[in-house]
């Protein structure tokens, strides 16, 4: 009789869909899903990620009685996360910029669903008056201003996402965000996680800088943070093969299935890692 085979260890590829988790990603203000194309394109064929629209952002309407609110949003991707990822199959969520925001809102409405919550660019908690203020109404004045007839011109999805935005839903997701009630509610429900969490934060973030991130995640009962070294604002398309590198160790490392109601176990924050982007080939389109 031949000797038994060696068992081999379980990839991630290998795993029956049902058990690995969907990664779901929401897009920052006034991109679309396409954002996380190449992204996608690299965590492929182990992992499968899934990035919707948002309502009133690239190809989506905003249905009438939507609400163009942090909570709404939130709420809205808790059921289209669940509705994709039918029969219960485990859901990692993933956040850009303010679409973290949004991804904090809706994990706790997945319950024992929610496998972990990787976060990219996504940082604050802290009220800032002038500069907010500030960006809201430069925000309001792209949205008036904007041309549309540069709609006609060809270009990158990337340039044209911006333009195609319904602008009730731009205005008011921004507007909300930068309330008061808002930032100061994102430090608590970050504390309120029961997952662990991964925070990628680009060393040249003009936009949210790691400083912003750091503070953020530092709420986070369990996390790591990873400071990508020479990435900006989305590295996701910029540096994908550099992003797609931190994550997947992560992904296998996570529990794919948490039991009902059980916290992550916290323990202490890991230290921050710096990565340079130099160890990755250039990504291609």
């Amino acid at each position: 009789m031949a000797p038994a085979a060696a068992a081999q260890p379980t990839l991630p590829g290998s795993r029956p869909a049902e058990e690995r988790p969907l990664i779901v990603a929401a897009h920052g203000w006034l991109l679309a899903g396409r954002l996380w194309d190449r992204l996608a394109a690299r965590l492929a064929p182990g992992w499968e990620l899934w990035a919707p629209d948002l309502p009133g952002f690239g190809g989506r309407e905003r249905p009438r009685g939507l609400q163009p609110s942090l909570a709404s949003y939130g709420a809205w991707l808790a059921r289209e996360a669940r509705e994709r990822a039918c029969n219960g199959r485990p859901v990692v969520l993933m956040g850009h910029s303010l679409g973290g925001s949004l991804a904090l809102h809706a994990a706790p409405q997945l319950g024992s669903q929610l496998a972990g919550l990787i976060q990219i660019a996504v940082g604050g908690g802290v009220y800032q008056p002038r500069p907010f203020a500030q960006v809201r109404r430069g925000g309001a004045v792209f949205l008036q201003l904007r041309p549309r007839w540069l709609l006609r011109l060809p270009g990158s999805d990337a340039l044209r996402s911006p333009l195609l935005a319904d602008r009730h839903a731009a205005q008011g997701l921004l507007a909300c965000s930068m309330r008061r009630s808002a930032v100061q509610q994102l430090p608590a429900l970050t504390a309120g996680l029961r997952v662990p969490s991964l925070w990628i934060a680009g060393s040249r973030d003009q936009v949210m800088e790691p400083r912003y991130v750091r503070h953020l995640a530092g709420y986070a009962p369990q996390h790591d943070l990873r400071v990508l070294d020479g990435a900006g604002h989305l590295p996701m398309l910029r540096q994908p093969e550099a992003v797609a590198a931190v994550i997947r160790p992560w992904l296998e490392g996570i529990e794919p299935l948490c039991a009902p109601g059980e916290p992550a176990d916290s323990g202490p924050a890991g230290p921050t890692t710096v990565i340079r982007l130099d160890r990755y080939a250039r990504p291609g389109p």
